[in-house]
């Protein structure tokens, strides 16, 4: 039963939090718990969806208390730091780092006040490593404003400051900086650039796909088995974004799958069948042979002239299974990247080409993790230099 009134005391508040910790969502936390959803969002919204895993203890490489006090024993008793690692089993030089830090000058070991100094040195509130570093927050920043996330912030870093440890993160302390109280060491801003525009952190929702039937497509499941790889570059994923049903508007997006980059199609005029097929030459032509092998569409009757596309550019086109969005990943997750500048129920439409060039740009330019945080344009631009040396030797 869920009790109103009153607000629940600390005992609720923590198993609340630990239902949540465990992988619950706040509505079967709910459920689990007890308690209204409303105040379990609250609750979640509070700490912005970031919580401590239940049972927390320090790194093991500390002692804890009674570990503390069998080796101030040991070491009265004429043990060697050594021989007193072995006996409580841990490093020896845990027991050094210990004996250096919390030792008296004066008294020596003292194990209840050396646990302590611990407890209050791991207790305290600290600075992040973003507040205690302004070059660092203003790197973070300005990336941030560049639409990266905080997972693709940390990976590009350690690219472009390979050897200064103090320019480097987890992507854990960008987003503990942003949502976790009471650390609001980075500007309000942050949260507002930080390109979900989430006040919480949450998992993604399931996308939804059109259907259709189409006239001799061909099976995704007919593809060469070297498009499932991503080791060979050249294998693209399309589809649709459609905008608000009264401006009857859409853009298309096609995506490489080694190199996730993107290719946008301006539709300003309509989207039949036979203006998508015409748009995708025009835009696929311009890319080298090599890197235009194939094609896999949703099953959206705006390829039905797939046939057209193929004989005008020699590019193979498949389809994937109806209700299976997963078997073009990579055109997936553009498409939830680009609804970030052309957001769904608007008019694409009023998007003109240096508009749709400028968005394409933005997302080729911004890192990927699979690519070991370079860009899809750099990880093209080495393609193309490849090609061009090995043209040169063949030469």
């Amino acid at each position: 039963m869920v009790r109103r009134g009153r607000p629940w005391g600390p005992e609720k508040v923590r198993e609340v939090f630990d239902a949540l910790a465990s992988g619950l969502f706040p509505r079967a936390a709910a459920k689990a718990t007890g308690v209204s959803k409303s105040w379990v969002y609250l609750l979640h919204n509070r700490v912005g969806g970031v919580y401590r895993p239940s049972g927390t203890t320090y790194n093991d490489r500390f002692l804890d208390r009674e570990q503390r006090y069998e080796l101030a024993r040991l070491l009265d008793a004429g043990s060697s730091q050594a021989a007193a690692a072995r006996q409580i089993g841990v490093h020896p030089s845990t027991v050094s780092r210990e004996l250096a830090r919390n030792s008296h000058p004066q008294h020596g070991y003292q194990p209840e006040r050396a646990d302590q100094l611990a407890w209050q040195r791991q207790r305290r509130p600290k600075r992040s490593k973003i507040a205690s570093n302004p070059e660092l927050r203003a790197e973070v920043q300005r990336l941030l404003d560049r639409r990266f996330s905080p997972e693709q912030i940390a990976g590009r870093l350690r690219i472009l400051y390979p050897d200064n440890a103090d320019m480097q993160l987890s992507h854990e302390t960008v987003y503990q900086s942003i949502y976790v109280f009471p650390r609001g060491e980075l500007r309000r801003e942050l949260k507002a650039t930080l390109r979900s525009g989430r006040g919480a952190r949450q998992p993604r929702g399931r996308r939804q796909t059109r259907r259709g039937g189409i006239r001799d497509a061909v099976s995704i499941h007919d593809r060469p088995e070297e498009v499932e790889g991503r080791l060979i570059p050249g294998h693209h994923e399309g589809d649709l974004i459609k905008g608000s049903t009264a401006s009857n508007s859409a853009v298309g997006t096609i995506v490489e799958r080694t190199t996730g980059y993107l290719t946008l199609l301006p539709l300003r005029d309509g989207h039949s069948a036979e203006q998508v097929a015409d748009a995708i030459v025009e835009q696929m032509s311009a890319l080298p042979a090599w890197f235009a092998k194939t094609l896999t569409w949703d099953r959206g009757l705006e390829l039905a002239r797939h046939a057209d596309v193929t004989a005008r550019t020699g590019i193979d086109v498949y389809f994937a299974d109806p209700y299976s969005p997963h078997q073009r990943g990579s055109n997936e997750n553009i498409n939830g990247l680009i609804r970030e500048y052309l957001p769904k129920s608007t008019d694409l439409s009023i998007h003109t080409e240096a508009d749709l060039a400028a968005v394409a740009d933005e997302l080729n330019d911004r890192p990927r993790k699979r690519l070991g945080f370079y860009t899809p344009r750099e990880a093209y631009a080495k393609l193309l230099t490849q090609d061009l040396h090995r043209v040169a030797t063949t030469a």
